[in-house]
């Protein structure tokens, strides 16, 4: 069922005093393994404690925009992994699947979000960390999350401390530390759609002077789209395990070495492509006597008449398939060590080394689309198979010296980040029609004689190559950011990071044939900070700020001479307040930015849908996704308004809400495809950036006894308003209103050595809200508009115990 119409009484726009709160989520910021259930309920809001800065310090009084995700907030919206934040818990915050896909995140925050960053030789404009490592690709970016204690959204952006590629922000994942101490966690759970989950957390204890914890972690969800064919995975399903081992060693006061390794597969299907609407521009339905008196072929000028079997949904998010077809789960594995040492040279000064080896193959298997987004043809092929394999590998070393001296507060550092990326992609049609479009047989994963456009299949050895890329980044940066405090308010923030970026690549492949297009970026780039803090009380702070980012200039390896695009640059100007009030009990964060983006890298794609050439022949290039990529003119404008309201109105309950208003206007850019449309002015659009966005919760605990067992009650809610899905499509999704909840027995003790059972039952989607949040009308000529819908509700029971 739908909700969009009972949101007409929601106000457009929210007053400032309610806007993205999720600090209230680090009332507790322990790490997850070791922790409570039950939050302090004392009397006021706890402190948060960040490290945006390189160093920690009081998210009050740090002059950046920050959201904080902490365990309780991961339990009481029952967050997995990174797509599990698309429902707007942060409204600033966007997480998309790139096309339908859960093997490759859009990530996106202040309208800084890439349309396809999916390729070997281009990048995303949020950074994504892990431990303070840079992840370099969208691929793995959904794995399953370790035992995270807290994730610091960067919201603007982070260009002299974090560098490249995160102009619209960054987000910082960081995981629990070893204790030294034996204890731990140790979850299961059980839901709908056969999903099951469990996890293990163990803090050995310190042994020479040396800390050992390990994570184990596992995530299933069976289809919520059947696929009528036998044998076949469903859509959005998905197995994820993984593990972690680190060991922090402290031979000595001052010193530490902290040693990790990572590893996690995570097999998945897309959302279903479901098509909306049939013929929405009144074509005339061509005949199938037409069709066969044309060779065939769709005579021109009229639509493709639609197969019986095919379903228009309309708004209706489908729980089965109408049309079966092969599909396997897509598997992602990553992995990665790092060595994070840290000496304390005197109290004032710090040096740290982060050094850091981490890689992601994954191999796509994505036939979502059925046959909604290719047309019926008598005895044609259709449903296009969409295959992928990447392998990327990526090596980062950083250098920083923390420190203080009399009234100054300073980070120095280098840099040094290179990753190798290789793709190979192929996209067989896995069926066929028969003459009427009444029935349909499966083609053959696995062909004989010579491999062409049109005998060809998705097995190893049968694919029809439709390209092949490699690319090798190198990035050098050196960086240094001061604060001054002349006086007690007064704080002063200069800070700047050179960067010399380095690319090359190659398109080997195009359609089969082999081609000799190579890639070559060489640019260096300084990008300045400027912020001026001021205490106006010891619970009032106000900061301007004025920073730069940039994203790098890369190739298109989906056009078909790997087409290059420069960077793409940001100014930002910032104005902003942190506020706490009545003894700690009601907190408010503002803030007001304008961004100038020059350079604006714009996608202009295409499928291929045309079967046959002019003179009846296969066409070589049916089935390709073709796309070039253009740097938009003049400046883009992206305007915003941002608040965190957390209040503790009452012993035992915290209440927030949370808005933010953004503003986006890209300049008409040329078309760069070649064909009918090169060169025409196109309008084109900021995808997954609703104007308006708002989320709202409500903790409350019944304590049950002295020894701190509790009743928990959460629940929130999330509104955005439509937004575009594509660049050059003026189609927008709906506006999406998602309910999640939580009710747990918190904290009950088990016997006299400090275990505590929990637990729990939750909901996702609570009121099983349908929307569509990725819809394109490219094929209205010839079919119709397809889209992708939001997961149904989902429930379950979990269990954890802490020793």
């Amino acid at each position: 069922m739908k909700f969009h119409t009972s949101l007409a009484a929601l106000p457009l726009a929210l007053p400032l005093a309610f806007a993205p709160a999720m600090a209230h989520a680090a009332d507790d910021a322990t790490p997850a393994a070791a922790e409570a259930e039950s939050p302090d309920s004392g009397r006021g809001l706890e402190q948060i404690v960040v490290a945006a800065t390189k160093r920690e310090t009081n998210l009050q009084k740090t002059p950046i925009a920050i959201s904080v995700v902490t365990p309780t907030v991961i339990r009481d919206r029952h967050v997995q992994s990174l797509i599990d934040l698309a429902d707007g818990a942060i409204p600033s915050l966007r997480v998309a699947t790139f096309e339908a896909r859960q093997s490759a995140l859009t990530v996106g925050i202040r309208g800084i979000v890439p349309f396809d960053a999916n390729q070997t030789a281009r990048d995303q404009g949020v950074g994504v960390y892990l431990d303070g490592v840079y992840l370099g690709r969208q691929q793995g970016l959904n794995a399953a999350l370790f035992d995270v204690q807290r994730v610091e959204v960067l919201r603007g952006p982070q260009g002299t401390l974090f560098g490249r590629n995160t102009e619209g922000g960054a987000v910082s994942i960081v995981t629990a530390q070893p204790t030294g101490e034996f204890g731990g966690r140790v979850l299961a759970g059980v839901g709908n759609y056969g999903s099951y989950n469990g996890e293990l957390h163990v803090n050995l204890p310190e042994f020479h002077n040396i800390a050992f914890k390990l994570d184990g972690v596992v995530q299933h969800q069976d289809p919520t789209v059947k696929n009528p064919l036998a044998g076949q995975a469903g859509w959005n399903q998905y197995q994820r395990v993984g593990g972690r081992a680190t060991a922090l060693w402290k031979p000595f006061d001052g010193f530490s070495a902290e040693f990790s390794y990572d590893q996690s597969r995570d097999e998945n299907t897309p959302f279903y492509s479901q098509l909306i609407n049939y013929n929405p521009n009144g074509l005339p339905v061509a005949t199938l006597a037409q069709i066969q008196a044309n060779g065939g072929k769709l005579p021109k000028g009229f639509i493709a008449p639609l197969s019986p079997l095919v379903v228009v949904s309309g708004n209706q998010r489908m729980s089965v398939a109408d049309i079966g077809v092969p599909q396997q789960p897509s598997v992602d594995k990553t992995d990665g060590f790092s060595a994070v040492l840290k000496y304390k040279v005197s109290p004032s000064l710090e040096l740290r080394s982060i050094t850091a080896w981490r890689g992601v193959t994954t191999n796509q298997w994505d036939n979502s689309g059925g046959a909604h987004r290719t047309v019926f043809l008598p005895n044609a092929t259709f449903s296009r198979y969409s295959l992928s394999d990447l392998h990327q590998r990526q090596f980062s070393q950083e250098l920083q010296a923390v420190g203080s001296l009399a009234r100054f507060d300073y980070v120095v550092g280098l840099y040094y980040f290179t990753e190798n990326a290789q793709e190979s992609a192929a996209t067989p049609s896995s069926n066929t029609w028969n003459a009427d479009g009444t029935g349909y047989i499966i083609n053959s994963e696995i062909v004989n004689g010579a491999i062409t456009a049109s005998n060809n299949g998705w097995a190893y050895g049968s694919r029809f190559i439709q390209r092949d890329s490699h690319a090798t980044a190198r990035s050098y940066a050196a960086f240094a950011q001061v604060t001054w405090s002349p006086i007690d308010p007064l704080h002063i923030t200069v800070g700047g990071r050179y960067t010399k970026d380095k690319r090359n690549g190659a398109l080997t492949t195009v359609s089969g044939v082999a081609t000799p297009w190579t890639f070559r970026f060489d640019k260096d780039r300084f990008d300045p900070m400027v912020t001026l803090a001021y205490d106006l009380s010891s619970g009032v702070n106000v900061y301007a700020k004025y920073s730069t980012g940039y994203r790098a200039g890369g190739a298109n390896d989906r056009s078909s001479t790997f087409g290059a695009f420069g960077p793409e640059k940001v100014k930002a100007y910032e104005l902003g307040a942190k506020m706490d009030f009545l003894d700690h009990k009601v907190r408010l964060n503002l803030a007001g930015y304008i961004m100038d983006r020059t350079g604006t890298q714009i996608d202009f794609d295409n499928v291929d849908t045309l079967q046959f050439l002019a003179d009846g022949s296969p066409n070589p290039t049916y089935n390709l996704h073709t796309e070039n990529t253009a740097n938009a003119p003049g400046t883009s404008k992206i305007r915003g308004v941002e608040a965190d309201l957390t209040v503790r109105p009452v012993e035992n309950m915290t209440l927030g809400a949370s808005y933010a208003y953004t503003y986006t206007n890209i300049p008409a850019t040329a078309n760069p495809n070649p064909g009918p449309t090169f060169g025409q002015l196109t309008q084109v659009f900021v995808v997954y950036t609703p104007r308006n966005a708002a989320s709202a919760y409500a903790d409350y605990e019944v304590p049950l006894s002295a020894a701190g067992t509790a009743l928990r009650f959460h629940i929130d809610a999330n509104y955005a308003s439509s937004m575009y899905s594509f660049q050059s499509e003026n189609v927008k999704t709906d506006d999406s209103f998602i309910v999640n909840g939580r009710l747990a027995l918190a904290d009950i003790p088990m016997n006299g050595n400090g275990q505590k059972l929990t637990v729990a039952a939750w909901a996702r989607n609570l009121f099983n809200e349908t929307h569509i949040y990725r819809r394109s009308g490219a094929n209205d000529a010839v079919l119709g508009d397809y889209g992708n819908f939001n997961p149904p509700r989902t429930f379950g029971l979990e269990a954890s115990i802490t020793f």
